[in-house]
């Protein structure tokens, strides 16, 4: 009993397929399912031998325990305290969102939670924790409850709204999950805040489908469900094979990583013709041939100037940062992409094919083939590693 409505949960779905094909003879029952739903009618008549579930309610709690069955649970909220289950690690998802700001330099960090949620608070508590050690200023929100009655998204909005209007910038936060996340960023759309040269936005368990439907595309902490997944089905193949299984000792996975999408690729800069000038090359960068000069037209100061402040907040020189958010966007394409080479470098401001190569391999040391098929074999190997 797993929702099926969120990238998080289809996670745990692999892995608990995968541990099925490979090493379980099993049928499984599964549903199409929402987070939050009521019991189904078919648990009814349910005569199987284990239950793993995401018990997000009491209701559906007080149903599966009327069972009897070898049961694991992958819920944060507990409902079932005496049940063993397994999750993943809340504290060191924060520790990495909060690492990942202050690497970027940001000394104003908040948290945009939701308490209806029992790991949304573990994250808040985490968060608020590792910002306040590092001397960091820490700021808060807790939205209404998204199933509550109460919940409306106008409401929510303003006060959201009214939460980063006075925020200092810049200023980064975590949003409890991809959803939250998603909600900041439509907010400081309408309010005209720059994202993420003002406000940086974090998310967690990279759904891909929502993170790429944000604007600009967001970043999120990388939870390693699959193993989750993977390792709550052979704790439930154990306990249906007879052995006593301690809830005290919950399986907790560790964060893959963060893939860093536009929302937090950036340095906390608090010169506002320099976060101009990085906005408008990360921006207009990847699609067309941009010049320094359409920089200086943007932000309006000398090109001695510009090369001064750029580099002493950035690091790099404005020309430096067009050509690396280029090869950036083309070496995205050939990993996610099989667009051919050609059209690569159409979509990428490119005149001729040739032309992008030879950036390309200038800057990376690779042709696009050769990238593209490394890639290509890195991923097979980690697939396998998995399975």
């Amino acid at each position: 009993m797993i929702e099926t409505s969120n990238g998080y949960c289809r996670g745990l779905l692999e892995g608990i397929t995968a541990y099925a094909k490979h090493q379980a003879n099993w049928s499984i029952h599964l549903t199409e399912q929402e987070r939050g739903a009521l019991p189904p009618v078919w648990l009814d008549e349910f005569n199987g031998d284990g239950i793993i579930a995401r018990i997000e309610t009491a209701a559906i709690g007080q149903r599966l325990q009327r069972f009897g069955l070898p049961l694991v649970d992958l819920s944060a909220a507990r409902f079932l305290p005496g049940v063993p289950w397994a999750d993943t690690d809340d504290e060191a998802i924060s520790r990495l969102a909060v690492e990942h700001f202050l690497e970027r330099g940001f000394n104003t960090i908040g948290y945009c939670g939701d308490p209806g949620f029992a790991w949304s608070n573990n994250r808040c508590r985490h968060v608020r924790r590792f910002v306040q050690a590092s001397g960091a200023r820490y700021h808060e929100h807790q939205v209404t409850h998204r199933y509550d009655r109460s919940f409306r998204w106008d409401r929510e909005r303003q006060r959201v709204a009214a939460w980063l209007q006075p925020l200092p910038r810049p200023a980064a936060i975590m949003a409890c999950y991809d959803f939250q996340a998603q909600l900041v960023l439509d907010v400081c759309r309408e309010t005209g805040v720059s994202v993420p040269e003002e406000i940086a936005v974090l998310g967690v368990d990279d759904d891909r489908l929502i993170c790429e439907l944000c604007e600009p595309s967001l970043s999120s902490v990388i939870p390693d469900t699959r193993r989750t997944g993977y390792e709550a089905a052979e704790l439930l193949d154990r306990m249906m094979n007879g052995e006593s299984v301690s809830p005290e000792q919950p399986l907790l996975t560790q964060p893959l990583g963060i893939l860093t999408r536009q929302s937090t690729d950036t340095l906390a800069i608090s010169d506002p013709a320099v976060a101009r000038a990085l906005s408008f090359i990360r921006r207009h960068a990847p699609l067309q041939n941009l010049r320094v000069g359409d920089v200086l037209r943007h932000v309006s100061l000398s090109r001695r100037a510009l090369e001064h402040r750029f580099t002493q907040h950035v690091g790099r020189t404005p020309h430096q940062e067009i050509t690396r958010v280029r090869i950036d966007h083309i070496a995205t394409l050939l990993r996610e992409t099989e667009l051919s080479v050609h059209e690569i470098a159409r979509r990428s401001g490119f005149d001729y094919p040739e032309y992008l190569a030879a950036t390309f391999r200038r800057e990376t040391g690779l042709t696009p083939t050769q990238y593209r098929n490394g890639h290509s074999d890195r991923a097979g190997q980690q697939a396998d590693a998995a399975g």
